[in-house]
């Protein structure tokens, strides 16, 4: 008992690591999670700090004991089967999701969330408190935050202020979540132009299936975004399928909703950033998990769910 309250001992939203890995295989050896690799004289361990790590993605070529199974649920890490480089990620069908199996499980946050989630106003309320927070985080990163500011995104400047105050009184204005939807939707259409001439990247058209680098980046990062946001929800019991935003005929669609608190903040600024750059794949990647860390994005993710649903009495 002592070795379970150990390894959970660091609550998610102050863990630091979200693994990918790939053509290795992952097993228990001496009360420790390990991922061996094949090396080409010799194999070689490498070890997984699972008390501190939030999710593990299993990419291609990857195979794992039920001895390090065991050991990863103890700890109440999450652990995912995808594609190539991390994705596809939660939105395909191939993803198959291991959740630790175990009857402690909190229940104030998804009873919080039912006492607003049936009442049409009230889960309209909860979808402006939703988007009036990705405007505060957006606030507090980009005027802190030097590397994107030397790249161009300050939130000073007249035509991000403009936007984001002009979204703030959209937001308030709303009487629909599909009025609220489209103002999002004009918003994010009109960061992607801020962006394009900030960073000097030419002509951009946001298509999921188009191949240049900024399109394939920013699919990728909202990625991660989702992946962030689907930790947040079933460490706190709440289903993916209770959405305040995107609908309740999608089954994921709470974890778009928790992802966009962070999407434009942190993915945007970095895929055209990045994309203009030449960047790899992997070194996105690694810029995206820096600004997760480096700005406390899966705290901020807990502390806004959390908050929503412990104070969901909204007036009608």
């Amino acid at each position: 008992m002592e070795q379970l309250t150990d390894l959970k001992a660091i609550l998610h939203s102050k863990r630091a690591n979200i693994y990918y890995l790939e053509k290795c295989r992952v097993m228990q050896k001496d009360g420790r999670v390990l991922y061996l690799t094949e090396a080409q004289n010799e194999n070689q361990y490498w070890n997984i700090p699972i008390a501190n790590t939030t999710c593990l993605l299993l990419g291609t070529g990857t195979s794992i004991t039920q001895a390090a199974m065991r050991m990863l649920a103890q700890a109440g890490v999450l652990v995912g089967f995808c594609g190539g480089g991390g994705t596809p990620l939660l939105m395909a069908t191939e993803i198959e999701w291991l959740t630790p199996q175990s009857e402690y499980r909190p229940t104030e946050y998804l009873q919080g969330w039912m006492s607003f989630w049936f009442d049409d106003e009230k889960r309209l309320s909860a979808a402006k408190q939703f988007q009036q927070a990705r405007i505060r985080f957006m606030h507090r990163v980009w005027h802190k935050d030097r590397d994107l500011q030397q790249a161009g995104f300050r939130i000073d400047d007249v035509d991000i202020d403009s936007l984001l105050k002009h979204f703030s009184a959209q937001i308030e204005s709303a009487e629909s979540v599909t009025e609220l939807l489209q103002c999002e939707a004009r918003t994010t259409k009109q960061l992607y132009k801020i962006a394009v001439n900030r960073i000097g990247y030419g002509d951009f058209t946001r298509e999921r299936d188009a191949e240049d680098l900024a399109n394939a980046f920013l699919n990728h990062g909202n990625y991660l975004a989702y992946g962030l946001a689907a930790t947040t929800l079933w460490v706190l019991g709440i289903p993916h399928g209770f959405a305040v935003m995107h609908g309740k005929t999608r089954r994921g669609a709470l974890v778009f909703d928790v992802a966009d608190l962070i999407k434009d903040t942190l993915i945007l600024p970095w895929a055209f950033i990045c994309a203009k750059e030449n960047a790899t794949e992997q070194e996105f990647r690694q810029q995206c998990l820096q600004a997760f860390t480096d700005h406390k994005a899966l705290e901020f993710l807990f502390d806004e769910v959390k908050n929503t649903a412990l104070t969901g009495s909204f007036e009608s």
